[in-house]
This record gives C-alpha cells, sequence and structure tokens, in this order.
C-alpha cells in the first residue's frame, strides 16, 4: 500500500517556485521530468519515498508517495519547509491533505 498527500499552493509564480526548490534539493537528490497526475513536473526519490513538483496556473502543487507514515511525513517536510522559507515574501503556506 502507497501513503500519498498533496499539497495545493496558491502562487502568482508557480514556475518560479518549482525552478527553485528543484534546483535547491537537486543538490541532495536526483530530479527528473515526470507526467504526473497533477501535470508534467519533476519528481525526486527522497530515501523510499516519492516527492513530485508541479508547476500549474496559478498554483504550485506539491506530491508526497511512501510506503510508511515516516517516509511521507520526510517527504511532506523536505518539500513543505523548503518551500515555505523561499516563499516567505509571499507568505506561501503549504497544507497538506491526505
Amino acid at each position: 500500500m502507497t501513503l500519498t498527500a498533496r499539497a495545493d499552493v496558491p502562487t502568482a509564480t508557480p514556475e518560479r517556485y518549482a525552478k527553485q526548490l528543484v534546483a535547491h534539493l537537486g543538490r541532495k537528490v536526483a530530479f527528473a521530468d515526470v507526467d504526473s497526475p497533477a501535470g508534467p513536473g519533476s519528481a525526486a526519490d527522497i530515501g523510499d519515498a516519492r516527492g513530485t513538483v508541479v508547476p500549474g496556473d496559478g498554483v504550485l502543487v506539491l506530491l508526497a508517495e511512501a510506503p510508511d507514515e515516516a517516509g511521507l511525513a520526510q517527504v511532506q517536510d523536505v518539500l513543505g519547509r523548503h518551500l515555505e522559507r523561499f516563499g516567505q515574501r509571499q507568505e506561501l503556506v503549504v497544507e497538506w491533505i491526505r
């Protein structure tokens, strides 16, 4: 069974934040282009889990998938914490929905 969570983060510049997030996290994990259920984006394996970043129209979609609660929490923390830090000026808030 795979656990999943999604965060839709409204922003006027989703492409910019996606690029910044992928570039920053790409120093530690390898991102690849993917077609996700939310659309084309970039995904990386973080431990046994996977994080996906998808820029949309006025929204940045974050997807987390993992085989267990610990892995899901790790992906949510990594993607959410970094995006909120990058988006402090726009007061971006990441709220995950399972």
